[in-house]
């Protein structure tokens, strides 16, 4: 069991940036692939971001590539979002996720966050 609290959300105007972080408890969390997803109101989950288990590669959505940067501290349990030049359509709730495979589909990820609200205002 792996259980993740998500941090660091919060009302920014856009061109600003935010960082958030993802603490997971237990003792596994560097065998695990971490994603970011967000979610907006009335929209699907929608993939942001993945990290792999040490860190070495990523994978980024097109409309936060080059804006958004995900990292992880295995050490300290904790993966971040650093999120700049921010836009309001970046505007939703962001998840943090744990899974054991590779790729894009929230059905992969075996746990998440709770979520944290990003607003972004024009």
């Amino acid at each position: 069991q792996v259980q993740l609290v998500e941090s660091g959300g919060g009302l920014v105007q856009a061109g600003g940036s935010l960082r958030l972080s993802c603490a997971a408890s237990g003792r596994t969390f560097s065998t695990y692939i971490m994603g970011w997803f967000r979610q907006a109101p009335g929209k699907e989950r929608e993939f942001v971001v993945l990290i792999n288990r040490g860190g070495g590669t990523t994978l980024y959505s097109d409309p936060v590539k080059g804006r958004f940067t995900i990292s992880r501290d295995n050490a300290k349990n904790t993966v971040y979002l650093q999120m700049n030049s921010l836009k309001p359509e970046d505007t939703a709730v962001y998840y943090c996720a744990a899974g054991r495979s590779y790729g894009y589909s929230p059905s992969l990820y075996d746990y998440w966050g709770q979520g944290t609200q990003v607003t972004v205002s024009s």
